[in-house]
């Protein structure tokens, strides 16, 4: 019996899956935070590329470190949303 390669699943359509926040979040500070790489290496990864202009995206484990980050980020931003709630500035609503 032999043994089938499996190819390596990649996420090549992030752009598309991230529409809905693309114009609000700066990809450089995130690509630096999370991936600890540059925006240009996070932007082709986005588009779909490797960087030499051949095909590419993410790999499973970055999609997974993707969605884990943007978890993190959501987190971040209703800690903070709280934090300015009336309730915490001891106003009566």
């Amino acid at each position: 019996m032999e043994a089938k390669i499996k190819d390596p699943v990649v996420v090549s359509d992030m752009k598309k899956r991230i529409r809905d926040i693309q114009m609000t979040i700066s990809w450089r500070e995130f690509a630096n935070t999370y991936f600890q790489r540059s925006s240009s290496w996070f932007y082709h990864k986005l588009d779909g590329i490797d960087g030499n202009g051949g095909g590419g995206g993410f790999t499973a484990e970055e999609a997974e470190q993707m969605r884990g980050a943007l978890i993190d980020l959501s987190n971040r931003i209703r800690r903070v949303a709280e934090d300015i709630c009336p309730e915490s500035l001891g106003i009566a609503v």
